[in-house]
């Protein structure tokens, strides 16, 4: 089976994890600090946070930006349920705003309309969330115009899109949201097994965030309300969550990261050869828009005729190929369904589902294994 997506380990990184387990820290030591460091000197951050996963750091990331009971938060239909369900984990609304059927991204006609309309009924978002599907981001610098028109906060789901950039600038920068989130899941361009990391410049919401991360307990002295205990003592200042992410887990994500930039060329060179080799079939590949470099986490085509997707993607599973189809719009899930959601919300997000299908794209996919996915997939069609 030639999978979707798939992690390139090496041995420095199984040694980089064998040094640690062989330190005095498995988690709560020096590697978390090391690794948080490089990612963000890697995006251009002043700091970076990380947690047991990209869920997590969506879900302490709303809490940062003051989300609660009352407030509005809206995203993309397009993308996995974590991109919605963190704004309900705090009590929030959740609404969807659709995409550009050529690229899967938040369409931003579609959010300044909505706005517009949601200024009138005085229900405005509080935050804010595009998602960088496939690794490309979204028109970020046209977001964060409406966000200071219309006075919400931004966080960019880049769950797939470390090692992108935008308008030469890495993803992750910040220049304009209020904080971006990285996933290191195994099929992500690096992983940590499971983890998360949050990038922000605010010193406000980067304390926030680990404080939250760890159960809301305070350690530094500066902020604590007693001044006679001892060297032992520690304050929980709110409500937080045991997402803390282990330095085995650090270790592998410090190591990963040294051969970022050789995974994101990697899968361009594969990405371009999809490009010339499905040129003369029946489908489009996501259109990549101005300004953007894609880390190309996923490989998504859009079939002309949608009638045959299905038996497109159960030949090519037959045959060995690991398709997949991302995403299926959020609000059709039965759990969305009850709140009111029905088919027909968001057009765009819809009509996208119905033609795409996911094929595989990852460092170490051959030419041959390539050329395999693309001569049966010529055939199908």
């Amino acid at each position: 089976m030639i999978p979707y997506g798939r992690q390139n380990i090496c041995d420095a990184d199984i040694n980089a994890v064998i040094e640690t387990l062989r330190s005095d820290f498995l988690t709560q030591g020096p590697q978390v600090p090391n690794f948080e460091s490089k990612i963000a000197q890697y995006c251009e951050a002043k700091f970076a946070v990380a947690t047991s996963n990209a869920t997590a750091s969506l879900h302490l990331a709303c809490l940062a930006l003051g989300v609660g009971k009352g407030d509005i938060v809206w995203t993309s239909p397009i993308s996995f349920v974590a991109s919605s369900n963190c704004a309900l984990y705090c009590g929030a609304e959740v609404d969807f705003v659709d995409v550009e059927i050529n690229t899967g991204l938040m369409s931003v006609t579609a959010l300044e309309n909505k706005l517009k309309q949601a200024a009138e009924e005085k229900r405005l978002p509080k935050v804010v969330i595009p998602v960088h599907l496939t690794g490309q981001s979204c028109d970020m610098a046209r977001i964060s115009k409406l966000a200071e028109t219309f006075n919400f906060k931004v966080i960019e789901d880049a769950s797939h899109a470390i090692g992108s950039a935008y308008k030469s600038s890495p993803v992750g920068n910040c220049e304009y949201s209020d904080i971006c989130v990285f996933s290191f899941h195994p099929v992500k361009i690096i992983t940590t097994g499971e983890g998360g990391i949050s990038t922000t410049n605010s010193n406000e919401i980067a304390q926030k965030l680990r404080q939250l991360r760890s159960h809301g307990v305070v350690r530094d002295p500066l902020a604590l309300s007693s001044e006679e205990e001892g060297a032992w003592y520690y304050e929980q200042h709110e409500l937080g969550f045991n997402f803390r992410l282990t330095d085995l887990q650090a270790a592998l994500g410090a190591s990963q990261l040294t051969r970022l930039d050789e995974f994101v060329s990697k899968r361009n060179l594969l990405a371009s050869r999809y490009h010339e080799l499905l040129s003369e079939l029946p489908l489009s590949p996501l259109e990549i828009q101005e300004d953007n470099y894609s880390s190309y986490h996923l490989f998504i085509i859009r079939l002309n005729n949608r009638s045959i997707r299905r038996k497109t993607f159960d030949t090519l599973k037959a045959n060995g190929v690991g398709v997949n189809v991302h995403y299926i719009p959020i609000y059709w899930q039965p759990f969305y369904r009850e709140k009111g959601f029905s088919k027909g919300y968001c057009p765009n997000a819809e009509s996208f589902y119905n033609s795409i299908i996911t094929l595989p794209l990852f460092p170490d996919l051959t030419v041959q294994e390539q050329d395999q996915v693309v001569k049966l997939l010529r055939n199908c069609l």
